[in-house]
């Protein structure tokens, strides 16, 4: 008899740890898909930004030396990502291009009345009306330069539209981190009840309350870091699936920040678990034996 009640007795405790590591395995889950999210957000982000740029067009007569020490100045600039010489042919090129070769055709090389310039890119950082506002008027002071041509409204329209969509992502992510952080309390608490009289028999024996919680918070790391690793099997398939899907995320994607994130997951797991597991025994170490039942 007495054995049958140890087998029952163990059969629980172990449904318990499998089902808060399947619970907490889920939660992670979440948290590194919106981990994804997030990175994939931000690397949209800087790849919208660093396509930000303007177009310094020289004045008339600029030899073509003046126009590419420019250029080379301007590499040296710690807000520029990239810049590209423009000639008179390859401008008429792109104006073929644009409005079709019948509008340009009756011009010829001799009669092009279109301007050399330098197409400039910006690093993410700098690319906003402000920061682009001062620049414009440091490159306005050459003396070579006619004049500086960028859409400010679209400019504002970009950064506009990514601060919002930064500051929802942000609000998301803080929702589910509060509601990963109850539900893995809530299931820890579930499994620890179940063994809540051998918390206090060792209490009651003189055991103290660090020796007590040490294998506790031990284990419940363990079982954190294992709801991890199941959950970052999932997050890698997912991303494998997404990638044959979707060949363009690869572009978005970084390895650095992923493995960042699967480091995180891995440490949240872990983190949580052990102190969510501290938390529920030292309740039940303050409760009085007679509550116990309840």
């Amino acid at each position: 008899m007495q054995l049958q009640q140890e087998k029952y007795y163990k059969r629980r405790v172990n449904s318990a740890y499998i089902t808060s590591v399947i619970s907490i395995t889920l939660v992670l889950f979440t948290m590194g898909f919106l981990g994804l999210l997030v990175i994939h957000a931000k690397t949209l982000s800087n790849y919208i930004k660093e396509n930000i740029g303007f177009e310094v067009i020289m004045k008339p007569g600029v030899k073509e030396a003046e126009t590419v020490h420019l250029q080379k100045q301007m590499d040296t600039r710690p807000y520029v990502k990239s810049t590209k010489y423009i000639t008179k042919k390859e401008a008429i090129h792109r104006l073929k291009k644009a409005l079709g070769a019948d509008f340009v055709d009756f011009l010829g090389d001799a009669d092009n009345p279109l301007l050399p310039s330098i197409d400039v890119r910006f690093n993410a950082s700098w690319a906003n009306n402000d920061s682009i506002r001062k620049i414009e008027q440091n490159i306005l002071t050459n003396p070579s330069v006619k004049e500086v041509y960028y859409q400010k409204s679209l400019v504002q329209l970009i950064n506009n539209n990514l601060n919002k969509i930064s500051v929802f992502l942000l609000g998301l992510s803080l929702l589910l981190l509060a509601i990963a952080i109850a539900l893995i309390n809530n299931t820890i608490r579930l499994s620890i009840y179940s063994r809540r009289f051998i918390i206090k028999s060792m209490q009651l024996v003189g055991a103290t309350k660090g020796f007590i919680r040490r294998p506790f918070v031990f284990r419940g790391m363990l079982h954190g870091m294992y709801s991890a690793f199941f959950a970052l099997v999932l997050l890698s398939i997912f991303i494998v699936v997404a990638r044959e899907n979707i060949p363009e995320l690869a572009l978005l994607e970084s390895n650095d920040l992923i493995a960042g994130l699967y480091l995180f997951v891995l440490l949240l797991g872990m983190a949580m678990s052990g102190f969510s597991t501290r938390f529920a025994v030292n309740r039940f170490l303050s409760k009085n034996t007679d509550k116990l039942y309840f």
